[in-house]
């Protein structure tokens, strides 16, 4: 059971494919290092650049002064207390905290904000049903304060749950949600296969097993697969660069590298575990 503490504010104020694999699209920094791969495979993932911040808020001109009247002090500039990638100190290791407590899955609390820290905000805000940007401001921190949690629905044993519709993979004991992973699976748009006809990038629903898996790199027709976990023919649960906070894959369920190399170090979806997809 997840354990739940304080408020994540007061902590902060004391702490001032579809068929023979999936492309990839936002990469994701690597919270661990990546085990050797033999030298036939690719090599490791690189991550993406980091998005630039929109430019803060100008400076408002003074008025013209006028006789007998003061002149108006220019407007300071707002102070942006938002968190976002690239940031780093006391606030930001809360945040992990925070985000630990309530299964968000976010490595190890190190008080930096990279990219396994964005995947856990994608999923928080994905959870609360708000915009998913990465950026943790007001509507994200009263998530994180009101423990917003996703909800299983399996009720017995272990079960990985993929929730298309927020676009969430679940780890779930005996109906209650372990940990939670932002994810991409099938977009929906049509895509050209290799015979060159075309297909729809789905990932369908039901309930299946996990039935064969690869450990290290698999370079199928439609992209990079990282340590994939096959469960429906073709589709399966791998690390990739690109995992956005929306549906992009060929119908594979993507993960960041890093919480790949988390499921299988942990042996958290060992063949056999049951893959339920709604």
């Amino acid at each position: 059971m997840i354990r739940r503490t304080g408020s994540w504010v007061a902590a902060l104020a004391v702490a001032v494919t579809l068929v023979a694999g999936c492309g990839s699209d936002s990469g994701d920094k690597t919270a661990a290092p990546a085990p050797v791969v033999p030298s036939t495979t690719a090599s490791a993932p690189t991550t993406e650049p980091e998005p630039s911040d929109p430019a803060g808020p100008s400076t408002a001109p003074s008025e013209t002064a006028k006789p007998g009247k003061t002149p108006t002090k220019p407007t300071k500039p707002a102070k942006d207390d938002k968190l976002r990638k690239g940031a780093k100190g006391a606030e930001v290791t809360a945040l992990q905290q925070r985000l630990t407590e309530l299964g968000y899955w976010n490595g190890k609390a190190d008080g930096k904000f990279g990219g396994t820290t964005q995947q856990a905000v994608y999923a928080l805000q994905k959870a609360a049903g708000l915009g998913r940007d990465g950026v943790v401001g007001g509507k994200t921190r009263k998530a994180l304060e009101s423990g917003v949690r996703p909800k299983a629905k399996s009720s017995d044993g272990n079960v990985v749950e993929i929730d298309k519709k927020k676009q969430l993979l679940m780890l779930v004991k005996d109906g209650e949600v372990q940990l939670v992973f932002n994810t991409s699976t099938g977009s929906g748009e049509r895509y050209e296969t290799k015979d060159g006809g075309t297909a729809i990038a789905s990932t369908p629903k039901g309930k299946f097993t996990v039935s064969r898996q690869i450990d290290g790199w698999r370079d199928a027709p439609l992209g990079m697969l990282w340590r994939p976990k096959y469960f429906n023919g073709g589709i399966a649960v791998h690390g990739a660069n690109s995992i956005p906070p929306y549906a992009a894959s060929h119908g594979c369920a993507r993960l960041s590298i890093s919480a790949m190399n988390y499921l299988w170090s942990n042996d958290k979806m060992p063949i056999k575990t049951k893959v339920w997809v709604y």
